[in-house]
């Protein structure tokens, strides 16, 4: 069995989010998929089968299956665009998040996933905690996005994953400002399902957009994540689904010896 690692969100190898990927010919069991993601140890590791013209696919963390992944789909777009069929114009997946459609240009990959609008909450205390500072807006969508007054906050906010894990609502937390030379940067964290500092989510882009739409008056928008790997995200608002579009680079591939009679 083929391993690909890909860096996502970069042209860069060591920068963006690395994701492993598995294009396969029929499921391992959860029990394997689960441990494989465990012992890559990187916050996600997809798996996929074509069925049809399109490909099932399924993202795990080291401890978790999630319903919707946005760097681990552009990387396994990449993998299958380059290395499966090549003359693909576009990826089609099913997923728990929903059918989700990826566009190859050149070397642009442009995602087209559900825009997942957060409601107005609260800052509580273990919010507040989490933080260190009262957020100006604070949303719950799938995770909780906190809005920040500046980028400096963002850059230089030091992560209490403890008191984030501990937050009653939401599976992560997003904060965001705006900036001066993208529309807008964010970082994001998920110690519950065991990935500390996502380097750049392209899910938790489904929330962003829209926000940040709304809020700049724009259409089409730069992102940038500001975790220590760093990642640019080309953003598009259109409504009830959101376009994140980036760039992808290989950095390894590998021979996984073992098969479901190891579980």
């Amino acid at each position: 069995m083929k391993q690909f690692f890909v860096d996502a969100f970069t042209d860069e190898v060591f920068s963006g989010n690395p994701a492993a990927v598995c294009i396969l010919q029929e499921w391992l069991p959860d029990t394997l998929m689960q441990l494989m993601a465990a012992e890559n140890n990187l916050s996600e590791t997809a798996f996929a089968v074509k069925e049809g013209g399109k490909y099932h696919i399924r993202w795990f963390t080291p401890s978790h299956e999630v319903d919707l992944c946005g760097h681990a789909t552009l990387a396994s777009a990449y993998v299958i665009s380059r290395f499966y069929e090549s003359e693909a114009e576009a990826v089609y997946f099913i997923s728990k998040g929903g059918d989700l459609t990826v566009y190859v240009a050149g070397e642009m990959l442009e995602m087209d996933f559900p825009a997942r609008r957060g409601q107005p909450m609260a800052a509580g205390e273990a919010v507040a905690q989490a933080l260190g500072c009262t957020p100006k807006e604070l949303y719950l969508s799938r995770d909780i996005m906190a809005v920040l007054e500046s980028e400096e906050q963002v850059a230089q906010f030091q992560p209490n994953f403890e008191s984030i894990a501990a937050l009653p609502e939401g599976m992560g937390l997003y904060i965001t400002a705006p900036s001066q030379k993208f529309d807008f940067v964010s970082r994001c964290f998920f110690p519950k399902i065991n990935v500390n500092e996502d380097p750049v989510c392209g899910s938790a882009h489904c929330s962003l957009i829209p926000y940040w739409a709304e809020r700049l008056g724009k259409t089409d928008m730069v992102a940038r994540q500001l975790s220590p790997r760093g990642g640019t995200i080309f953003c598009k608002n259109r409504g009830e689904r959101v376009c994140i579009s980036g760039k992808a680079v290989l950095y390894a591939t590998a021979n996984i010896l073992i098969g479901a009679e190891n579980v």
